[in-house]
């Protein structure tokens, strides 16, 4: 099942975008007319990508799509007649997928939801990097502490201080970082 949301505050836009998302094959079409009701039916039905309005009542579309973007990893299109420079720059930072202007040109629908889902899968794969990454190096670093602590502490060359860790996490059935972070602790 293709799930998507539409939100616009025009009732003509949401029902042409609509048809044109049908003929797409999205059988779930979640439709909403402000920014607190995108919030509210993104997180309650949790559509595969969305399609916002920049300007709408109560919150505008870069609100909601921040706000959505912090619990949903779906990719969001802006369907938008506001393309100055300070609205395009705001919408980068959120992580918006495309921009589509009003009026929507039919052709143009496919390609950038094609490009929206391509776009998000490869933001979403660098953030997983980056935070492995980071633990990682997290890892190292306390792993470097505790080597350092059971070198100083007890005599012991980098190399059998190293040795001593492996062995512990080994007989122990633990992660190296968790030997280190309980050397810290005793040491």
């Amino acid at each position: 099942m293709k799930r998507i949301l539409i939100c616009d505050d025009e009732p003509i836009i949401r029902q042409s975008l609509k048809a044109l998302l049908t003929s797409l094959g999205f059988d779930a079409i979640f439709e909403c007319s402000d920014g607190e009701a995108a919030v509210a039916t993104a997180i309650d039905k949790i559509p595969e990508i969305a399609i916002l309005d920049v300007s709408m009542p109560k919150k505008d579309g870069i609100t909601a799509a921040t706000e959505i973007r912090k619990r949903l990893k779906i990719p969001i299109i802006f369907l938008t007649a506001c393309y100055d420079p300070e609205t395009v720059e705001r919408a980068k930072k959120v992580g918006i997928a495309a921009f589509l202007t009003k009026p929507l040109r039919e052709q143009d629908l496919w390609p950038a939801i094609e490009m929206a889902y391509a776009h998000n899968d490869v933001v979403e794969q660098l953030k997983d990097e980056v935070a492995d990454l980071k633990e990682t190096l997290e890892s190292r670093k306390v792993i470097e502490k505790a080597k350092g602590a059971l070198m100083k502490n007890h005599g012991l060359s980098e190399p059998e201080a190293f040795r001593k860790m492996q062995k512990l996490a080994m007989d122990k059935r633990k992660s190296l970082r968790q030997i280190a972070e309980a050397i810290l602790l005793t040491e």
